[in-house]
């Protein structure tokens, strides 16, 4: 009965925004604006890092890295949610939903190991300046960037397949805009479930807080270097060189702790959708504009590769 029932699940119904019917169309072009935003923002700042040679620098490389994880983040997810707001069938085949997991767990994670990776730029640069060229060497950069994307790919693996192994019963309607890992494991039946999500939140929780407490302890290094520097220039400058990093990394994590740390309880649809569209949708959004805004010499050369052409007699 169970292996008859798990072969007439062959897609499942999300309906993360149906309790939302009047403002599907709002969040449709809000959400279509902030996505548009977000690819440009990343195409902009990864092209700058392309074109202008002062920024050839490990710090830059990585977060040309960051950017490609994040524009395919939102791929794997965001043009599908834009495509079932505005329409009336939320059907996703079985397949497609495990590629999406898939993708969305790869890219998640590989963005959160990129951001370990920029912590120990940062502590390299700031606590041992003159082994940077050698501790940052391109070879190390890119095996740390390799190894980012490979870690991203192992749990993106783990994930899906402890979850797709599982089987589905019935009802097939995911209470989600996408195929997130608690509203399929509702759906899911057997024995094994329980294990199945320990499991699988065990292994999250542990990968977020490892890569947060790694970042955290590398800033306990640098505020502690930081401090001895005698003067309150040096020390601004120094600190200058860490805040977009810092800021990006506490929205991540800030967003990532309200969707994996949250306590266990009823939670309503609508609660759960909203959370879900903070990390999804929010988080993306925000990240461009941190690097930007708050990168000064980023910032520059955005003017100057850029601006140069569109005003040239005013640069």
């Amino acid at each position: 009965m169970q292996g008859a029932n798990h072969s007439a699940v062959t897609e499942f119904i999300l309906i993360g925004f149906t309790t939302f019917p009047h403002l599907q169309l709002m969040f449709f072009f809000l959400f279509l604006l902030m996505y548009l935003f977000t690819l440009l923002g990343n195409l902009l700042i990864m092209a700058t890092i392309w074109s202008e040679r002062s920024l050839h620098t490990p710090m830059y490389l990585f977060l040309c890295a960051l950017s490609i994880s994040e524009i395919l983040y939102t791929l794997a997810i965001i043009p599908r949610m834009l495509a079932d707001l505005l329409s009336a069938h939320h059907s996703i085949p079985l397949v497609a939903c495990a590629n999406q997991m898939f993708f969305s767990f790869t890219f998640g994670f590989t963005h959160s190991f990129l951001l370990t990776v920029m912590g120990y730029d940062r502590y390299v640069a700031i606590c041992h300046p003159l082994r940077y060229n050698v501790l940052m060497s391109p070879r190390a950069c890119a095996c740390l960037v390799a190894w980012s994307w490979i870690g991203g790919s192992v749990m993106g693996m783990v994930v899906t397949t402890a979850i797709f192994h599982l089987t589905f019963c019935g009802p097939n309607e995911i209470h989600h805009f996408a195929c997130h890992v608690p509203p399929l494991l509702k759906l899911a039946c057997g024995e094994n479930v329980p294990v199945v999500a320990k499991g699988v939140g065990l292994v999250c929780i542990t990968a977020l807080l490892g890569c947060c407490l790694l970042i955290l302890l590398s800033y306990a290094f640098i505020v502690s270097t930081i401090l001895r520097i005698p003067s309150a220039e040096g020390r601004h400058k120094a600190f200058s060189t860490c805040v977009s990093h810092l800021t990006v990394v506490v929205v991540h994590y800030g967003f990532a702790s309200v969707i994996y740390l949250k306590p266990k309880g009823p939670q309503s649809l609508e609660g759960d959708t909203l959370m879900g569209i903070t990390y999804t949708v929010l988080t993306p959004f925000l990240s461009p504009i941190i690097f930007s805004l708050r990168n000064k010499e980023l910032k520059v050369a955005i003017k100057k590769t850029f601006l140069s052409k569109l005003y040239p007699e005013k640069i």
